[in-house]
């Protein structure tokens, strides 16, 4: 299923997850790994909206690769916690994605993590950057135009640094 234009949702909400126990780390709290993971399932889902997912890499031979990551942990979560995470398309380009995604508690509301990510069109064939083929573009400059009109979240180009000394 992919998203026609009419019906393109801003921010892309994904399904509700549930922390798993494995995931726990000895501080009692979700594994930084495991963020990942999490905002690696909502992202899969939104590339299935856009038809980039599982299915174009086996019928089209191309993909998408992260290639620059941020990611912030800002409260704990904890096995039993639902989550579920929003993803805003910052903006993309012919070959281009620039996603900003919230981790939150689902029922509660409050904010665990971000996540700040490039991803890049690859032609799986060549192993190469390619531009992406004119009907996903035309799907994701859907997803563009209505996420440009969301209210940017906190953090988005945020850079890892020391506080100064004043």
């Amino acid at each position: 299923m992919t998203l026609a234009d009419d019906d393109v949702p801003a921010p892309f909400l994904s399904s509700v997850m549930q922390i798993e126990p494995q995931w726990i780390d000895y501080n009692g709290h979700l594994n930084m790994a495991y963020y990942n993971v999490m905002f690696d399932r909502a992202i899969d889902e939104l590339w299935l909206q856009l038809g980039i997912g599982p299915r174009y890499l086996k019928e089209r031979r191309h993909s998408t690769f992260t290639a620059e990551c941020h990611v912030r942990y800002l409260r704990e979560i904890h096995l039993g916690d639902p989550a579920q995470v929003a993803i805003l398309l910052v903006a993309a380009d012919e070959k281009r994605l620039h996603t900003f995604e919230e981790l939150r508690h689902a029922t509660e509301g409050w904010l665990s993590a971000t996540s700040e990510n490039m991803t890049v069109h690859v032609d799986m064939s060549a192993r190469k950057t390619a531009p992406f083929p004119t009907d996903i573009r035309a799907r994701i400059d859907a997803v563009a135009r209505a996420h440009a009109a969301v209210t940017r979240p906190e953090g988005i180009g945020r850079k890892i640094g020391m506080p100064s000394k004043r």
